[in-house]
């Protein structure tokens, strides 16, 4: 079995003025399919993390979980690990041995099972899972994609009947998101396996799932089936509504909350069937000129940072991860650096902020050769880096030490910072150790250190990882302001949706070198997997249909 009730959950980290979780009743059948979603900070990790005991963060807790019927504190470490899987958001730390094969053995190895049973689980998780062509291989030379699937499988082999996931996909690229959640409902429906899963990325969840739970502030404000979770949080007017599949969004921007006669449409064929009906009431917007694709313009402005005929290895007996890599930055804009994993794009970024030297090639910032600015004038006013694990950043014991440390202890750098923590929303939490803090308030304290040097080139891998989507629109707000003053922004992303309502300027990298670069818009509207949902819906009637907002004009609601 597989089911859990959680009675009256209430659960304070220790020294916290609020509860992270606060009277949550929750009963999750067994074989059910479960995303769990809300804000940033609102309770996701801490909720998840005590359906697993050994996972359970430390503090005051108060009311019960129970697991088909016994109390999950009295389950023993095996029956934990045999009975509750339990996936991390971050692939690299879970995975402890340095051989696919050995990593599938792992956990039933130090289940004390009999080596021909430990052969039999890997041999048929491997083939299972489509592990088989890389069994052989180092751990290290495994893609995001692979290592995750590689995670998955390993908490498989040991065949435990519920299955916990903390944000899987945030490190993956589309696709690769796409493939590992269709092989994870795969495990539900094939297996049986109970699935509980948190994630932000909820165009391509929510179809998928038979139930759907929203926290915030440790409550939870809404449950139920996808839609009508969806109908509520319209109703309600709750922020949450903006993170739903954008098919939905449309759809209740145009039709309300209240039902109408086609369901509340979650996936692209059901966005599609929607616009068709609305074509057919004639509500449908006159089609506009279509984008040409073709045009590759480049205005003829200040450079801000330029790469040329770079090309990078990390060993010298390696391959290249950079292959004739050139990239045109201008000064003042902001540019996104799309692909999928391995491409290439945070080496990119490495390269840009001099982590990396190139061995052929020239990096130059505002028409100087990079390699010849001293590092102290580089990282003091020319350069702002935001890594993709902003954990990196903190050397202190509270955020506000570590954000004291870039600007100061005088009474002005006091103003300073709490005027930048409140641009990022971390006001109340600049007393918290860094390392208590969720994925996205981490980033988001990674953002304001980086703020506070008032750099003037912005260099950000994946700075929307682990966000909801009302903190996203801050976040553009924010960057928007940053760059009006001057500031020029580089940014890697997998977050397609992000980048086709914000960026100016889009690039595609494939095996270390740019592919295509063009204004957003234009980008979007010619891709056919790197592209929006609004764009797969709307393409075919309109071709420079490209964010939520065009689809929703499409099908005659407000702009």
């Amino acid at each position: 079995m597989g089911a859990f009730d959680i009675a009256h959950l209430t659960f304070r980290y220790p020294g916290a003025a609020v509860p992270a979780l606060e009277d949550v009743s929750l009963t999750i059948e067994d074989g059910a399919f479960l995303v769990v979603c809300g804000p940033s900070g609102c309770g996701k990790t801490t909720l998840l993390r005590h359906l697993k005991p050994v996972l359970s963060p430390h503090g005051d807790r108060t009311g019960s979980i129970v697991l088909d019927g016994t109390p999950i504190g009295e389950l023993t470490g095996r029956e934990q690990a045999s009975r509750v899987g339990f996936v991390l958001q971050d692939p690299d730390t879970q995975i402890v041995c340095d051989k696919v094969w050995h990593e599938l053995a792992f956990g039933l190895e130090n289940l004390g099972l009999a080596s021909e049973v430990i052969r039999l689980r890997v041999a048929e998780m491997a083939s299972y899972f489509g592990i088989q062509h890389w069994f052989e291989r180092p751990v290290c030379e495994l893609s995001g994609g692979q290592k995750q699937l590689l995670n998955l499988a390993s908490v498989m082999a040991m065949q435990p009947r519920a299955l916990v996931l903390d944000e899987p996909t945030a490190q993956l690229d589309p696709l690769a998101a796409r493939e590992f959640l269709s092989t994870l409902r795969a495990v539900n429906r094939d297996l049986g396996t109970t699935v509980i899963l948190s994630e932000h990325r909820l165009e391509e969840t929510l179809p998928i799932a038979d139930g759907v739970v929203v926290l915030d502030c440790g409550r939870i404000v809404a449950e139920g089936e996808p839609r009508s979770v969806c109908a509520h949080l319209e109703a309600a007017r709750h922020p949450m509504r903006r993170a739903m599949p954008t098919p939905a969004r449309a759809y209740l921007e145009v039709e309300g909350a209240s039902a109408g006669e086609i369901p509340i449409p979650l996936t692209v064929r059901e966005g599609r069937t929607y616009l068709a009906a609305r074509a057919a009431e004639g509500a449908v917007a006159p089609t506009s000129s279509p984008v040409d694709v073709g045009a590759r313009k480049r205005d003829s402005v200040e450079s801000a940072l330029e790469l040329r005929d770079v090309w990078f290895r990390y060993a010298r007996d390696g391959e290249d991860a950079l292959r004739d890599l050139a990239l045109h930055v201008t000064k003042g804009s902001w540019h996104c650096i799309l692909g999928g994993n391995g491409a290439g794009k945070s080496t990119a970024l490495g390269i840009m902020s001099r982590a990396y030297a190139p061995y052929r090639g020239s990096v130059r910032l505002f028409g100087r050769d990079m390699r010849r600015i001293p590092a102290k004038e580089l990282f003091s006013g020319l350069l702002g880096v935001l890594p993709q694990d902003p954990q990196a950043l903190f050397v202190h014991d509270t955020v506000r030490a570590d954000l004291e440390d870039v600007a100061g202890a005088t009474p002005k750098a006091h103003a300073l910072i709490e005027r930048v923590a409140e641009q990022v929303e971390i006001a109340h939490l600049l007393d918290r150790h860094p390392f208590d803090l969720s994925g996205g308030e981490r980033q988001r304290a990674g953002m304001a250190k980086v703020l506070l040097l008032r750099p003037r080139v912005l260099l950000l891998d994946e700075p929307t990882k682990g966000l909801d989507a009302a903190f996203k629109e801050r976040l553009a707000r924010v960057l928007e302001r940053v760059r009006a003053d001057g500031m020029t922004i580089v940014m890697v992303s997998h977050d397609v949706e992000f980048c086709a309502s914000h960026a100016d300027t889009c690039s595609l990298l494939f095996r270390g070198s740019v592919v295509s670069t063009a204004p957003a818009r234009e980008f979007f509207a010619g891709n056919s997997f790197y592209t929006t949902v609004a764009n797969r819906i709307g393409r075919a009637v309109r071709p420079d249909v490209v964010v939520e907002e065009d689809l929703v004009e499409l099908c005659g609601g407000p702009r």
